[in-house]
């Protein structure tokens, strides 16, 4: 097997909805995505030849991932009133609402679908919320 492996990070808060801890307080990470891409064989004709992809595309691909959650309340749907969600747009927070509950395995899930979705071949995805600790998503083979 042949692999490329990037990373990126992004600045961003959220909480755990029905959690009984300290993350059911809003609070923020220097979240830090690590991604692996995978294939058997590289590529055969044409500008990558010899490549898995091209390494600019899978960086910018990733970059681009974390640009659209940097800087942003991240953010469980129907975690939040309505009231309150409208209260934190009309004050100029910049919110990320996701179908899922916000812990880092289903962020891993995220951006391993979303680079998927883009055409490469993720075999795995990394997301830290700290510097020792993180969860990871890939799918069974």
């Amino acid at each position: 097997m042949y692999g490329l492996k990037t990373e990126s990070s992004f600045d961003a808060s959220h909480f755990l909805t029905d959690y009984h801890g300290k993350c059911e307080n809003l609070h923020g990470h220097r979240w830090r995505v690590v991604a692996y891409l995978e294939v058997e064989h590289l590529q055969e004709e044409g500008t990558c030849k010899d490549m898995v992809v091209d390494f600019g595309e899978f960086k910018a691909e990733l970059r681009a991932l974390t640009e659209r959650l940097d800087h942003h309340f991240i953010v469980e749907e129907g975690s939040l009133a309505p009231d309150t969600l409208t209260c934190l747009e009309r004050e100029g927070f910049a919110l990320f609402i996701v179908p899922f509950r916000t812990t880092a395995e289903n962020l891993a899930k995220w951006f391993f679908d979303a680079l998927a979705e883009r055409g490469l071949p993720v075999a795995q995805v990394e997301v830290y919320e700290t510097p020792n600790n993180c969860a990871y998503y890939r799918e069974q083979r």
